[in-house]
């Protein structure tokens, strides 16, 4: 695979080509740990002061022809600096990359991990040209980002991802006033999107289903006031077989049982680790994934959008001498073909909705998926994106 190179002003001029009236929303997700979070410090890590830039360049090769430390292009930005996000922006538009989606936290009463949305992308003098929208990342906090310890198992968590009914109700209604109301928050149907990583973290944080939907109910009432036509609540990463307590006189619910009484809109995947495991090859990892797209809708019985993952390698979050499942062989011709093969599943599915294509992801580098440029492929995934949907839409207009 040879590293494919673009000069950065090449695509700030293409940047201002619409696509084709996008007719695909392609979102990719940001991982906002680049940055001097201050409560980094409540959790003894990354004290260089550069949070999770420190485990990329601190990452070490730990098998023959493994590629670690992976190496930004444009070297450790942070994604808290609006310039630098400025640049991203331009970069992603002239992909055809045309949301991010940003994974936001709440633990312990207070957000976590906000300011790279906040001040890098809202500051960026040219945020608005890219639509965006947050996905409550309500995973418990472990070990996981500390990569002296992360094989070590807490029993219990040093943040606690569940939080209450009336907590839950504080963050919808700041989520409405900081986030829903931007002219480029991203909706459907004239609702804004409000991602849910955990649905049964969040069902038991708020005390079981009735709860839940009285909590999601809450969301669309204030949207609705607020002057959208509600909200449109979509489920990331997993989607459960059960949750904890049931639904109310149902017996032995099933995935779409819950996502029927909750009310659910849609869900997607966020990595395909979620579908698919942690290792192998990239060609037979994105082919299972990818098959699997059809299963997972008829299992849940609500719109599923499609997910393409980059790749696979989070041993820069675990210890020097641990080596970590990951996928191997990614590569931006074989993600190309993955993103033209759900290309094509969106086209063929959800025709009362938009072509809508999540993608992990524009930057989760400590978990070897990541669109932005680095120095084994230079632009080679943003070109190859930029690529597949130019062939996309030249292959539609023939038929």
């Amino acid at each position: 695979m040879t590293k494919t190179f673009l000069l950065p002003l090449l695509f700030i001029l293409c940047a201002a080509t619409p696509l084709f009236a996008n007719k695909y929303d392609i979102a990719a997700f940001v991982w906002p740990a680049y940055q001097a979070e201050p409560r980094w410090k409540e959790l003894g890590i990354f004290s260089h002061g550069t949070g999770e830039w420190q485990s990329v360049y601190e990452a070490v090769a730990k098998t023959e022809g493994h590629k670690q430390p992976k190496i930004p292009l444009w070297g450790y930005e942070r994604d808290d600096d609006p310039i630098a996000v400025a640049r991203q922006i331009d970069a992603a538009l002239a992909a055809g990359i045309n949301v991010f989606i940003y994974d936001w936290y709440w633990y312990k009463g207070r957000p976590f991990l906000e300011n790279a949305l906040n001040n890098g992308f809202l500051k960026a003098p040219n945020n608005g040209r890219m639509k965006f929208f947050i996905m409550w990342a309500n995973h418990h906090v472990n070990n996981y980002w500390d990569n002296t310890k992360s094989k070590k198992s807490t029993p219990q968590p040093i943040w606690d991802g569940r939080i209450s009914l009336d907590e839950f109700k504080s963050i919808a209604k700041r989520s409405l006033d900081m986030y829903f109301k931007k002219p480029n928050y991203y909706t459907i149907d004239g609702k804004p999107v409000y991602g849910i990583y955990e649905l049964d973290t969040f069902v038991d944080g708020v005390g079981g289903a009735e709860k839940a939907k009285e909590a999601i109910e809450y969301l669309r009432e204030i949207c609705r006031d607020a002057g959208f036509k509600g909200a449109h609540v979509m489920v990331i990463a997993r989607f459960p077989d059960t949750i904890k307590g049931g639904i109310p006189n149902v017996k032995n619910p099933t995935a779409k049982d819950i996502a029927a009484y909750l009310g659910i809109d849609s869900f997607t995947t966020y990595n395909w680790v979620h579908i698919s495991g942690d290792k192998g090859e990239y060609k037979d990892w994105a082919e299972k994934s990818l098959n699997a797209f059809d299963t997972l809708s008829e299992k849940v019985g609500i719109p599923y959008f499609a997910n393409v993952s980059v790749g696979w390698d989070n041993n820069a979050r675990f210890p020097k001498d641990f080596l970590s499942p990951m996928v191997v062989n990614s590569n931006p011709d074989d993600y190309a073909n993955a993103l033209e093969k759900a290309l094509k599943w969106a086209d063929s599915h959800n025709p009362q909705l938009p072509k809508l294509i999540t993608v992990n992801s524009w930057n989760e580098w400590t978990e070897g998926s990541y669109l932005m440029p680095d120095t084994d492929f230079g632009y080679g995934y943003l070109n190859a994106t930029r690529k597949v949907l130019d062939k996309h839409k030249a292959d539609c207009q023939k038929q």
